[in-house]
């Protein structure tokens, strides 16, 4: 398998769908599904009856897991960028195509 290139605690900008241009942080990264939650965006609303762990009942709001192909790291400057994996000083890191830049983690 390969080598995560997106993962918890990125800022990322979502590429397209309804949140499309919203920014976040990965609160949460699902590499066998491929997929990433991301704080603030995709909220899904479940309508609840009330119950008796929960007796007023209502909406309860949640964020929803996106394809990590919807979603790229953000630079410095707040653009979308491709990552690669470089070798530098014997370690493998990720890099901004666009800045050339470490990213940690």
């Amino acid at each position: 398998m390969a080598a995560a290139k997106i993962k918890k605690g990125d800022q990322v900008i979502v590429l397209s769908g309804k949140d499309k241009g919203k920014t976040g942080e990965v609160t949460k990264a699902l590499p066998k599904d491929g997929k990433v939650v991301v704080s603030g965006v995709n909220i899904a609303v479940r309508h609840r009856k009330p119950t008796q762990t929960n007796p007023q009942g209502g909406l309860e709001r949640a964020e929803a897991p996106l394809n990590v192909s919807k979603v790229a790291h953000v630079t410095k400057d707040g653009k979308a960028t491709r990552v690669r994996f470089e070798e530098r000083d014997g370690k493998k890191v990720r890099v901004a195509v666009k800045t050339g830049e470490v990213i940690n983690g």
